[in-house]
């Protein structure tokens, strides 16, 4: 297959790139060059492995739909994160969001894309490995589910539930060698639409693969520069009780660090604090809808037209 020997040098160059940080659980802070957009080839072919071991059982009808918050009076707020990648190019890993959460301990969900986890294999396991971190399935390549059919759809959902799974065997192995103990979960539970488009096809097979759609209160970047000061402020203004904030952590939105710093500032100021989404839904009631949208219903039926055919970028 013309694919694998380039397969195996990705995974080479990714499991050498924590060498500024030989252990996945003390790894050093900052940027390598890996981790810039396009920094590592793009390879478009399937994952190594295509289905996945564990298999979540159906949520119950009542569970199924796209949760944008959680009604509650607590000023807690979850921060989230898309690290994702299109079929047709690679992203980065914005070192300046992660080391920022770190070192501030500030818990987060990420959403993970598997094609985007297998082209920074190195980073995801230090991210698996962190216990300050939740790790939800942003489908393999970005897919459109408002206009995918459902073998595309299982496929997004499945590749990436499979190629966590490689790589939680590959940390629970390091940890081993390491006389470590590391308690990771056996499959991601949480889902994010990408692009936030959904159908009430794609919300019935989501529900019976186990998994509960996470979407998102307030927007948090624009596709302009975000590090311009203030406009954290702005965010931390439509923020209340019981948020989901959408950020990005793959190096595509322009200054994502800076304005989450200002963002979480002025929060704490105000009083919030942060968990993962899987601790605010245990802390009041989700309030879940059968759309989703940025900010308005149908504010991104626009992106059905563009990134390819079906929002992976591929053009057949």
């Amino acid at each position: 297959m013309p694919y694998k020997p380039l397969v195996c040098c990705l995974i080479a160059l990714a499991f050498a790139l924590p060498a500024r940080g030989a252990s996945l659980w003390n790894p050093e802070p900052g940027f390598v060059p890996e981790d810039a957009r396009r920094a590592v080839p793009n390879n478009p072919a399937p994952p190594e492995r295509v289905v996945p071991e564990h298999v979540l059982p159906p949520l119950p009808a009542t569970s199924e739909g796209t949760i944008r918050r959680v009604a509650t009076r607590e000023k807690v707020a979850a921060l989230t994160f898309d690290l994702c990648e299109l079929s047709t190019i690679t992203t980065g890993y914005d070192a300046d969001v992660i080391d920022f959460l770190r070192a501030r301990r500030i818990p987060a969900t990420l959403f993970m894309g598997g094609k985007w986890m297998r082209t920074h294999a190195g980073r995801t396991m230090q991210l698996l490995a962190d216990p300050l971190f939740e790790i939800g399935n942003h489908a393999w390549a970005h897919g459109n589910f408002g206009i995918m059919d459902e073998r595309n759809m299982l496929e997004q959902v499945r590749w990436t539930q499979a190629e966590y799974e490689r790589l939680r065997e590959k940390v629970l192995e390091r940890a081993a060698a390491e006389g470590r103990e590391a308690a990771l979960p056996e499959a991601m539970r949480l889902f994010r639409l990408p692009y936030g488009r959904c159908s009430d096809k794609a919300l019935a097979l989501l529900a019976r693969e186990g998994l509960e759609v996470i979407q998102w209160s307030v927007v948090a970047e624009t596709p302009q520069d975000n590090s311009l000061p203030g406009l954290g402020k702005r965010v931390a203004g439509q923020v209340r009780p019981g948020a989901i904030i959408l950020f990005h952590a793959n190096r595509v939105p322009k200054g994502s660090a800076a304005m989450l710093r200002e963002t979480v500032e002025e929060l704490q100021r105000r009083g919030y604090r942060f968990v993962t989404v899987g601790e605010l839904l245990r802390l009041g009631e989700p309030q879940r809808t059968r759309d989703g949208y940025f900010n308005r219903p149908g504010d991104n039926l626009i992106l059905d037209k563009q990134f390819g055919i079906d929002g992976t970028g591929r053009k057949k």
